[in-house]
C-alpha cells in the first residue's frame, strides 16, 4: 500500500487520518497496533501500545499512548474530537508477539500476549467489536491502516502481505 499522505506512527505514539490518509507503524514485536475506524465519517486511528497497563509507569510526564489502558481512551477521544463516534468504530489490531522464548511462566516476561489481553479488554468496556486480529507468533510486523476504508495491511518477513 503506497499512499501519497503517509502519517507514521512511532513506538508508544498515537496518531489519527482522515481523508484518504494512511497511518503505519513499524517494529510490532511484543507491542499491539490497534486501528479503529468510523466507516460512515471516514476516521481511522491507530496506537502502537508498548505496554499492557499504566500501573507500572515510573515517568514524570506519563506518555498516554505507551500504555493500553491510556492509549485507548486517548484516541477514542482524538477521533470523536475529528467527528467520529464511539458508537460505530470497529477494531482491528496486529503484533502482540512472544518475541523471545521463555525458561520459566513469569507474568512479566509475557508482555506481548498481555498486551493482546489489555487492548481485548478496553476495547470491551467501550462495546468496541474486533472484526479482524493477527496477534501472537515470535516475529515482527509493519502495518498500514487506509483512512478510506479501514483496510488493515499487515507485512512480515516470514509470511509476506496480509490484509484484513
Amino acid at each position: 500500500m503506497i499512499q501519497q499522505n503517509l502519517i507514521k506512527v512511532g513506538m508508544a505514539d498515537l496518531n489519527i487520518a482522515t481523508e484518504g490518509a494512511v497511518l503505519k507503524t513499524t517494529g510490532l514485536g511484543s507491542c499491539v497496533g490497534l486501528t479503529l475506524f468510523d466507516p460512515i465519517r471516514k476516521v481511522a486511528g491507530m496506537a502502537h501500545v508498548m505496554l499492557p497497563s499504566s500501573d507500572i509507569a515510573r515517568e514524570t510526564k506519563m506518555n498516554l499512548a505507551k500504555y493500553a489502558d491510556t492509549a485507548i481512551p486517548e484516541l477514542l477521544d482524538r477521533m470523536v474530537a475529528a467527528g467520529a463516534y464511539i458508537e460505530r468504530m470497529k477494531a482491528k489490531m496486529a503484533g502482540g508477539a512472544q518475541m523471545f522464548a521463555m525458561s520459566g511462566h513469569s507474568d512479566s516476561l509475557r508482555i506481548g500476549p498481555r498486551n493482546v489481553e489489555s487492548c481485548i479488554e478496553m476495547l470491551h468496556k467501550f462495546k468496541i467489536p474486533i472484526l479482524a486480529q493477527d496477534t501472537g507468533g515470535s516475529f515482527g510486523r509493519t502495518i498500514e491502516f487506509d483512512s478510506t476504508n479501514g483496510l488493515l495491511s499487515i507485512r512480515s518477513v516470514q509470511f509476506g502481505i496480509k490484509e484484513i
